[in-house]
């Protein structure tokens, strides 16, 4: 299988960060991604990568590299984020595009589960978007939410080489279970 990996936004995208400024989204999601694709390779898959490190790739541009490789897969990971400030709101959630395949509601059954069952977060469901890298790809889409930057003890958690880590483990397991 050809999955196209994606860490979500890019490393200067303003305002991806935990309201103390401590930790910028796409470093939660370039190490969750780099670990995903290890174990992905390790189970035969081919994984390609949407992101650069040093730059922010626009959305147009993730999209059109997968709909090109022709992936079979396209998995955005994220941090998410309620508000600017700290607050209770915590939880995992996936979301598919508002008019998704069946095998995008597979995926992200299955990946929303392997992650709550990995991490015992709080469920937030698998819920349905119009998020460009979800409705503009050509394959099964998913765009993960490991956790809220705007939640202390989250923000916590997402900084953690050992969340990251488990983080990786359910998203390839659930990918695997789909499959």
């Amino acid at each position: 299988m050809k999955i196209m990996i994606d860490a979500g936004h890019g490393p200067n995208t303003p305002g991806k960060r935990s309201p103390d400024g401590r930790l910028r989204e796409f470093h939660f999601n370039a190490a969750v991604a780099d670990e995903v694709k290890k174990r992905l390779i390790l189970d035969g898959h081919s994984v390609f990568f949407s992101h650069q490190p040093d730059q922010d790739v626009p959305l147009h541009e993730r999209t059109a590299l997968a709909n090109r490789l022709k992936a079979d897969l396209f998995v955005s990971i994220h941090a998410n984020a309620f508000g600017s400030v700290f607050n209770d709101t915590q939880g995992i959630e996936t979301f598919i595009y508002t008019k998704s395949s069946a095998d995008s509601i597979k995926f992200a059954g299955s990946i929303q589960q392997a992650l709550i069952l990995s991490t015992h977060r709080k469920n937030r469901s698998v819920k349905k978007a119009d998020f460009a890298v979800l409705r503009d790809t050509g394959m099964p889409a998913v765009l993960i939410e490991c956790g809220f930057m705007t939640n202390r003890e989250e923000t916590e958690l997402l900084k953690l080489d050992a969340y990251r880590k488990r983080c990786a483990s359910a998203i390839a397991f659930g990918i695997g279970c789909a499959i």
